[in-house]
């Protein structure tokens, strides 16, 4: 299904659902990732009312247009919920996900039930900047081909390269198909680039939240998770032992249980 934006444009989604009574999930998607990334963890929510949704520059939704920021990207999200009639829901968005999740529950908190954050982050580190940088070139100079490469030693850990549940080599040409558009990739990267410190306007979240970090993210050491956490009042923060940056790949049953019960339903 599409849902038209604001400024014209397709945006694709899905809906899986569940008890009639019960909340909705809406998950938002990493930087390079489609609704295609939460196939494992759909099974582990059945019962709940679930939205997939790709943003604008990913997966099946328009890669044409300016590049967006984050509150662009809430608008988009809102949008989606205004066409199903859903009031209020649980955003739960990973990684790049996540910051459009943060947007969202600062520009539309009568239509947050509740927040979870997962593989998150509030401010950027000497540390971080290397690596946007290294992705931004390997982007230009390679394409998609040469970023995934860049990309996924520092977004699974050692433990999923030695077991890897989906072969890396399967996964390449998966998630290749997906982002061949190199320019829609680079508009989406332009919004995490630009996006200034924002611990002091998460400090203005009063929505219950989630925070959920990988003990191994490399990405994101979980400092920069705690530091999320530290500036929502309230928000509870887990960390699930041996996982790397990718919950939604590499800790599902973990990550699923932790939704589960902080959403209810368990």
């Amino acid at each position: 299904m599409f849902s038209t934006t604001k400024d014209g444009l397709n945006l694709y989604y899905e809906t899986h659902s569940g008890n009639s009574d019960a909340p909705t999930l809406v998950f938002l998607n990493g930087l390079s990732q489609s609704t295609i990334a939460w196939v494992l963890t759909n099974p582990h929510l059945k019962g709940y009312n679930i939205v997939n949704l790709d943003f604008i520059f990913q997966g099946k939704s328009d890669k044409t247009g300016e590049a967006r920021n984050f509150d662009q990207h809430a608008a988009d999200v809102a949008g989606v919920l205004n066409d199903l009639g859903v009031e209020t829901a649980v955003i739960a968005g990973l990684s790049y996900g996540s910051l459009v999740a943060q947007h969202f529950a600062l520009l539309y908190p009568e239509k947050t039930e509740k927040l979870v954050l997962m593989s998150s982050f509030c401010h950027k580190t000497p540390y971080y900047d290397a690596i946007e940088l290294a992705w931004w070139k390997a982007l230009q100079i390679g394409g998609y081909s040469l970023l995934l490469d860049v990309m996924l030693p520092t977004v699974l850990s050692e433990a999923y390269f030695q077991n890897p549940l989906i072969p890396i080599e399967l996964m390449k040409a998966a998630r290749q198909e997906s982002n061949e558009d190199a320019a829609a990739l680079l508009k989406l990267m332009t919004a995490t680039k630009e996006r200034k410190d924002f611990r002091d306007e998460l400090k203005k979240i009063k929505t219950p939240t989630l925070v959920i970090h990988g003990e191994k993210d490399l990405l994101f050491p979980i400092h920069m998770g705690m530091e999320v956490a530290k500036n929502i009042s309230g928000s509870q923060f887990e960390i699930i032992l041996g996982a790397g940056h990718t919950l939604n790949l590499e800790a599902v049953p973990q990550m699923s249980l932790l939704i589960k019960k902080f959403v209810g339903m368990v």
